[in-house]
């Protein structure tokens, strides 16, 4: 059945994922609405990037499908995935630690540039344009994400939470329609926490930008998420609203704790 001209951004397809022996997801199915922030959570395990992992292309599942804009996109490629507009952010951060923050994002243009490598090399006409206005793109990003001040500054050198924020601008640079954040708040302090939160928020409202997001921050995933799906060793156990998973038993049970 096709999710086209409904409000689905993004169906999961009873997906199964197997390595080896070891069966990391397990007949997974949930759909995601158009310009909604749905998060998958569970504890260490559970399968989640894995999931986020065969939703953006790096993995195939054997079983089951990705649906994306009513578009089956199970055999894409990860490099073709982006170009329809699907952008991730890594648990583990996966930058140019060599180069500068604004090179990082325009490192990130690149599936949108035309100019052929005559052309670009020489920099002239359509080839010069077509830099200025990815600069201009990305110049945006990086006023919207308040990185002025290390625009020009090695990302090897800068914090942990301003380097999450160069990967979160790389993702936008990207220009997608859906946004994959796995574990965005990762290693951060309190107030590293507050301004990635402010900008996840951001991002949605102005952009209406329809986010999927993996998150072990319970507090910032209840605040901030409109519907949930829970994992436990590779299966959904639960799915809903951040009252209704609040109140599931087998969520307690599994990633919450019974005392919660």
């Amino acid at each position: 059945m096709s999710d086209e001209g409904t409000d689905v951004k993004l169906h999961v397809q009873n997906i199964s994922l197997s390595f080896g022996g070891i069966r990391a997801l397990n007949n997974v199915e949930f759909k995601v609405k158009r310009g909604e922030i749905f998060a998958v959570i569970g504890p260490n395990g559970a399968g989640k990037t894995s999931l986020i992992n065969s939703i953006n292309g790096f993995y195939h599942p054997q079983q089951g499908a990705i649906v994306f804009d009513g578009r089956d996109i199970s055999a894409l490629p990860a490099y073709e995935r982006a170009k329809i507009g699907i952008s991730r952010t890594f648990q583990n951060i996966a930058l140019y630690t060599n180069m500068t923050a604004l090179d990082n994002l325009m490192a990130a243009r690149h599936i949108h540039m035309k100019s052929n490598l005559l052309t670009g090399a020489l920099f002239v006409g359509a080839a010069k344009r077509e830099e200025v206005e990815h600069r201009r793109k990305v110049e945006s990003i990086i006023d919207f994400l308040e990185m002025e001040n290390v625009r020009k500054t090695i990302v090897g050198n800068l914090s942990y939470g301003l380097r999450k924020r160069v990967e979160l601008g790389r993702a936008l640079a990207l220009e997608p329609t859906m946004l994959l954040l796995d574990e965005p708040m990762a290693g951060m302090n309190v107030e590293e926490k507050e301004d990635m939160a402010r900008f996840i928020l951001d991002i949605h409202e102005r952009q209406d930008m329809t986010i999927l997001l993996i998150e072990h921050d319970m507090g910032l995933v209840m605040d901030i998420s409109h519907r949930i799906v829970a994992l436990d060793f590779g299966q959904k156990i639960a799915e809903g609203t951040p009252s209704e998973i609040k109140q599931d038993e087998r969520v307690i049970k599994a990633y919450l704790g019974q005392e919660a």
